[in-house]
């Protein structure tokens, strides 16, 4: 369930607990001694070949995670969160894009990622405006007690993957959530098609600027520790 904005992040960096730097994650072996850079630290971040690496453990509760990349495109996390209800975090690979809808000739990502089968969270895009009024969540796979924000509006076939589309609010913006009606861990989103169906077909917002897109995992739990691996990924916009 995607309640995460910049002012949420905020307000959860003095609330949750802070974590301790270079502590091992669990059972967790991510390849951090071989990458080109990684890090334990709860807001650590780099840019590698035009995409910016979050860790981003942002909610309350969290346990221990570390982030490593070899680029932006080929990167992991391991994480031991506890078994506990709340999402810990979300550790992304973010493509600034900066355009508006009805200027884009093309919007599209690719990905191809190891995921346990144990602990609770979600593989997804999450796509923002400029002004951070509207996320658009596009789940291509999840385990464990995860749900999305809002109601259910119904099934689609769009962007070459058939979703159950959910509308909803966390308080500082509107949520928009297609998951995926089975798992994927490799494939291809064509992401244009539904932005211009939440603009012109549903009208839950206007020609909006595409501010950047998201790509990582939304982890509640992964007690023990758990590895999760973009093997590659790519966001593409014409």
């Amino acid at each position: 369930m995607a309640t995460r904005t910049l002012r949420k992040r905020v307000a959860t960096a003095l609330a949750a607990p802070a974590l301790a730097l270079g502590i091992t994650v669990g059972a967790a072996s991510a390849p951090a001694s071989a990458a080109v850079w990684s890090s334990c630290d709860r807001w650590g971040s780099t840019t590698l070949n035009g995409y910016t690496l979050y860790n981003d453990i942002w909610g309350s509760g969290a346990g221990s995670q570390c982030i490593w990349a070899n680029s932006g495109t080929d990167w992991g996390v391991g994480a031991n969160h506890p078994n506990t209800g709340g999402i810990k975090s979300y550790p992304n690979a973010k493509k600034v894009i900066n355009k508006s809808i009805t200027s884009l000739g093309s919007l599209s990502g690719g990905y191809d990622v190891t995921v346990p089968s144990s602990g609770a969270y979600n593989t997804s895009y999450d796509i923002w405006d400029t002004g951070y009024k509207y996320e658009i969540m596009l789940w291509v796979n999840k385990t464990g007690a995860v749900g999305p924000l809002g109601t259910s509006q119904g099934t689609l076939t769009l962007g070459g993957h058939t979703w159950t589309v959910y509308k909803g609010n966390n308080g500082s913006n509107d949520v928009f959530s297609f998951v995926r009606t089975s798992n994927s861990t490799s494939g291809t989103v064509n992401i244009l098609p539904i932005l211009k169906w939440i603009k012109d077909t549903k009208g839950w917002f206007g020609n909006v600027t595409i501010g950047d897109v998201q790509f990582g995992f939304e982890i509640t739990s992964s007690s023990g520790g758990l590895n999760f691996t973009v093997n590659s990924e790519s966001v593409r916009s014409s």
